[in-house]
């Protein structure tokens, strides 16, 4: 089953279980006479001359746009606790478990929020238990139901992921037996990947080796992988490393089998889902709220500067076109989160086809190709306000590592290990690096430029948070006024 059909399955689950719930509430309401007077004389005014009192349908009907609040919060509190987020195997019980929290969270909201002193237990919140239990019933049965089907289709072969085990030796065979044996596990075996030192050969249980350590980055490619399950005889770090080093910039997860070592020091916790203990190398580097509250972020941002200072961009428009012939805004490819390219859009502050005889560039502070117009935007940096395109469009965040040219990348990843590292994280306007180091624009040593920076953006990147996001802008600011580059 595809994450898209998986994730329609949910939304449609909930839907139900939600609104189901919800009815429910208002039906106990409706039969133990707690209707509204609104209700009431809307009812006579529809039906003059009858004694009858209102219908629950006519009821219904008056509470549509309540009901359609409700599960709009609701959806709100799910989608911030990650109940949509992509959960490769998802094991039934974590999903009551899931379910249980949230409604549980939503409940003891609702109930706080609707408290009121002068009449503390009225009907409705003395039937909330009734409302928790059922909504906990209904979204649990309902997304236990879909995982159940989904391991049905797992077992049937049916939506795997391609992957491929690193050793060949015992461990990689004991793994390719404990997943042979539990199909649920979603992972499709397309071959071994000979470790260092291991012994050279053809085939192992039927399956392919299709190359060595080395070669890890062109057999992700060339077999659509989309896991790497690492079994080697002993955990090197230095060896784990660089198959890691190898697939940087593919959207691959890694897991790798826990030794003994790791296990009795407790240095590791493995995630068991049908018996197979395997750990994930790559957790999610933000918690689901944070995330959505980064996006959410972004979309303001980018829709605030375009609206409140929209006579502003209009006067860049026309000194730009005014100077020099050529497109107001400057198109550029770009690498974006998981090594996928982009569409980066900025004012341009160069001479049309500034590169049309030399080719990729690396672009300095003192470029005799900049216009005069081009100065004075990025000095004050607003060449790059059209950026807040990509911001709506999801390509790029208002604060991550600055996004770089596939040229450039080619070259930068053969000179920095983990240089690809930061292309796990959408990229951003603002960076660590640029709040906290003036870099020399004009140097030639722009591989050097680049290592500089990728030491931040890693830094960046494991303490990926919204509390470092927000110290990320202010120290920008300060930069910015400061009259230092952030580029």
């Amino acid at each position: 089953m595809s994450t898209t059909r998986e994730k329609i399955l949910l939304l449609f689950s909930d839907f139900f279980a939600i609104n189901a719930a919800s009815i429910m509430l208002l039906w106990l309401k409706f039969i133990g006479g707690k209707i509204p007077v609104g209700i009431e004389l809307a009812w006579r005014e529809a039906h003059p001359g009858t004694a009858a009192s209102p219908t629950f349908f006519f009821t219904l009907f008056w509470y549509y746009d309540v009901l359609a609040t409700i599960y709009l919060c609701w959806m709100l509190l799910m989608v911030l606790n990650g109940m949509y987020r992509d959960q490769h195997t998802q094991s039934r019980f974590d999903e009551i478990i899931n379910a249980f929290k949230v409604v549980t969270i939503g409940t003891l909201l609702w109930f706080v929020v609707t408290f009121d002193p002068k009449d503390p237990l009225p009907l409705t919140r003395a039937l909330m238990f009734s409302y928790w239990l059922t909504l906990v019933v209904l979204v649990a049965g309902g997304r236990v139901a879909i995982r159940s089907f989904q391991r049905q289709l797992l077992v049937r072969g049916i939506g795997q992921h391609n992957a491929v085990i690193v050793g060949s030796d015992s461990r990689g065979v004991r793994l390719l037996h404990d997943l042979r044996s539990s199909p649920a596990q979603g992972f499709n075996i397309v071959g071994f990947v000979s470790a260092r030192d291991e012994e050279k050969k053809e085939q192992v249980e039927g399956l392919p080796v299709l190359g060595s350590e080395r070669e890890l980055r062109q057999i992700v490619g060339d077999h659509a992988v989309e896991a790497v399950l690492i079994a080697l005889q002993s955990n090197s770090h230095e060896e784990v490393l660089e198959i890691v080093n190898a697939t940087e910039g593919y959207p691959v997860s890694f897991s790798i089998t826990p030794d003994l070592y790791d296990i009795v020091t407790g240095h590791v916790r493995t995630n068991q889902i049908y018996g197979v203990p395997l750990m994930e190398m790559r957790p999610e580097l933000m918690s689901p709220w944070e995330e959505a509250a980064k996006r959410f972020i972004d979309i303001t941002v980018a829709i605030a500067v375009g609206i409140l200072l929209a006579p502003l961009w209009l006067l860049i428009a026309i000194a730009i076109k005014v100077e020099s012939p050529g497109p107001i805004l400057f198109r550029q490819e770009r690498v974006g989160r998981g090594g996928r390219p982009f569409t980066m859009f900025k004012f341009r502050s160069m001479v049309t086809d500034a590169e049309a005889g030399t080719g990729p560039v690396w672009v300095g502070d003192r470029d005799p190709r900049i216009t005069r117009v081009g100065v004075g935007l990025r000095a004050l940096h607003l060449d790059e306000v059209p950026q807040c395109l990509n911001f709506l469009r999801g390509d790029m965040s208002l604060v991550g590592p600055r996004p770089e040219r596939p040229y450039f990348v080619e070259q930068f990843r053969e000179h920095i290990p983990f240089y690809m590292r930061r292309f796990n994280v959408r990229p951003g306007l603002l960076g660590w690096a640029q709040s906290k180091h003036q870099f020399d624009m004009d140097s030639k040593d722009w591989v050097g430029i680049a290592r500089g920076r990728v030491e931040y953006d890693l830094y960046y990147i494991e303490n990926l948070s919204l509390k470092l996001d927000f110290k990320i802008m202010l120290q920008t600011i300060w930069f910015v006024l400061s009259g230092k580059s952030t580029r």
